[in-house]
């Protein structure tokens, strides 16, 4: 379904996650971000690209490389594909295409483009990096600790920010890589918010929103909490842990399964086990 539209953006949200896939024209170009989930969702979104497309070129963004985020990737076949640098030396592509698979299998989902995992054109390597199209420019922020490979990006004149899988409205920190990294890049958010003019922000689980004090709200819930669970698993105290823990929407074994990790990392990374 169609969660935000303005006259250059449109966001879709799947009934997966609340998983969020953005198309973004200008004059010069449209730009497709994390096009996913469900075949059908998939297919909603390549209509509508090829809707309003025109002769304009298309860009496929991906803000980092959790395979809901590159499931749609060979629907768009023609579009010159952004990503960070790790995600262009992603080392566990296939174990990332598997997990597609057996998605697939396990819904009975049948898709009319082949699986592949995201070959990079034009490859992120530093924060500051911009890619500039006519009046369009996307200025590239390296975003590690949910993910290796993570990418925020902020295109503008239009004051737009794709979080990818930061600032959810309601989703907390799922740190698959390393909390240290999460922590900066939530104090790099912080910079972003500082040296541009954010009038939309994008995150890719949950809500759109235009609203200045909402953001603020969102960096300060994830800096918080981050801030709130290493303390607690510092002092080993486990009440507070499972306090934590149930602050996360949607409990389920998929929440009690990030939490565990979330716990490891932070173990391993400030206590060495």
């Amino acid at each position: 379904m169609i969660q935000y539209q303005s006259e250059h953006v449109t966001v879709f949200q799947s009934a997966l996650y609340q998983t969020t896939s953005t198309v973004i024209q200008t004059k010069e170009m449209v730009l497709i971000v994390d096009p996913n989930w469900l075949p059908d969702e998939v297919e909603a979104i390549k209509q509508y690209v090829n809707t309003i497309k025109g002769e304009r070129d298309t860009y496929l963004l991906f803000t980092h490389g959790d395979f809901d985020h590159i499931i749609g990737y060979q629907a768009f076949p023609d579009a010159r594909v952004i990503g960070s640098s790790g995600l262009h030396h992603q080392s566990e592509k296939e174990q990332t295409l598997q997990m597609i698979r057996e998605f697939d299998n396990k819904h009975y989902i049948s898709r009319d483009y082949p699986i592949e995992f995201p070959r990079v054109d034009i490859v992120i390597h530093k924060d500051g990096q911009q890619l500039r199209l006519g009046d369009t420019t996307m200025t590239f922020y390296l975003a590690p600790g949910h993910t290796e490979d993570g990418v925020i990006t902020v295109i503008e004149p239009l004051g737009i920010m794709i979080a990818g899988d930061y600032l959810s409205n309601f989703e907390l920190p799922f740190i698959y890589q390393s909390a240290k990294a999460y922590m900066q890049t939530l104090e790099k958010a912080d910079r972003i918010f500082a040296a541009h003019s954010i009038q939309l922000l994008v995150p890719g689980h949950g809500q759109t929103t235009a609203d200045s004090s909402e953001m603020k709200r969102r960096l300060d819930m994830a800096s918080d909490y981050l801030n709130r669970l290493c303390e607690a698993v510092l002092i080993n105290n486990e009440c507070a842990l499972d306090a934590l823990y149930k602050e996360h929407a949607f409990l389920s074994a998929f929440t009690t399964a990030c939490h565990k990790e979330n716990v490891s990392i932070i173990r391993s990374e400030f206590m060495g086990g």
